[in-house]
């Protein structure tokens, strides 16, 4: 169906109903589809701001939400799950792997690198951190993500299981493994990197969550603690300002975790007769070209708003808080 056509026919949620429809998840009603899908928009932007944290203006966030969504979310959501030319190659993305973490991920690296670090040192910052804040939010995480993930089968049946339990065995062995590498490294771990693990475990085990078997998710698990940890290792040495590793951890997670569907996803799960080689080419190919993509516009976007308008904080509005300087509180 002709894109033009999908926008007026759906245009302020005309036709979408309670009755199903038959090219977007024929086996749920269309409303349900619709909310699944609008909650992968709300949760991205979102995800991206963890790791710009305190540099951008109200007025810079609200413009970066609005073109970030219209130039790189939509596009690439398209490409993969409406039947863009990426899914017309095979590609796949159970969960938002790709279209999600991957965008998210990379955007928030165009951000880091095209704002700068924060104006003040992290010793003079007036965040206060809360390890039980921390762990209840992880907590409300994993909680739904796991709706996140099954939700993508659109259908209670076997794969919607299987990707609920492929989801808790990669974020148990990803937040292992991470604690195992911290420890061999002679760092030292401490109650974050229990956190930290296992969302690298979720975000890397989300694009083949449906498409594996569960006991594939344990080597998921594992490589997915390896990669982010030292995703998140190289981010520190190049001292880039990723207030909540989101490259690191979700960015490339996303990133590894799509490829891996190349290597561990099974025809019965994928509902298809792929060749595995074809499939990792096309996998490959697929997410380095949304990574590459997200990150390249998200700098555009970002470089045409500050010639046009000022989009940063000063450093005493960083220093007085942002809460503050916004909200007044």
């Amino acid at each position: 169906m002709d894109l033009l056509v999908i926008q007026r026919t759906f245009f302020f949620m005309n036709h979408v109903s309670n009755v199903p429809n038959l090219l977007h998840g024929a086996t749920i009603p269309f409303l349900i589809f619709f909310l699944y899908q609008l909650m992968f928009i709300v949760i991205t932007v979102p995800l991206m701001t963890g790791a710009f944290a305190g540099r951008l203006n109200l007025k810079g966030y609200v413009l970066l939400l609005i073109f970030w969504n219209l130039l790189i979310y939509f596009p690439v959501c398209h490409w993969i799950w409406g039947g863009g030319f990426l899914a017309q190659l095979g590609f796949r993305d159970f969960a938002g792997g790709a279209v999600i973490h991957t965008t998210a991920g990379f955007g928030s690296l165009a951000c880091i690198l095209t704002l700068g670090q924060r104006k003040i040192p992290s010793s003079e910052r007036n965040g206060h951190s809360s390890l039980m804040a921390a762990a209840i939010g992880t907590g409300l995480l994993w909680f739904g993500w796991f709706g996140f993930n099954s939700g993508g089968a659109l259908r209670a049946d076997y794969q919607a299981v299987n990707a609920f339990g492929s989801t808790f065995i990669a974020l148990a062995f990803a937040m292992i493994t991470w604690l195992l590498v911290a420890k061999v490294k002679g760092n030292g771990f401490d109650f974050v990197d229990v956190l930290t693990g296992s969302v690298a475990g979720l975000a890397t085990i989300t694009p083949c969550a449906g498409y594996i078997h569960p006991k594939s998710a344990m080597v998921i698990g594992i490589i997915a603690g390896i990669v982010c940890q030292y995703a998140v290792a190289f981010r520190k040495q190049k001292n880039w300002d990723d207030a909540l590793d989101v490259w690191g951890v979700h960015g490339m997670g996303g990133f590894t975790g799509t490829i891996l569907i190349g290597i561990f996803a099974t025809n019965a799960h994928l509902m298809s007769n792929s060749q595995s080689w074809f499939l990792l080419g096309v996998q490959v190919v697929g997410v380095c070209l949304v990574a590459l993509y997200a990150y390249a516009v998200t700098a555009g976007i970002l470089k045409v708003i500050m010639h046009m308008t000022t989009i940063t904080t000063t450093k005493e509005e960083q220093e007085e808080g942002l809460d503050f300087t916004f909200f007044g509180k």
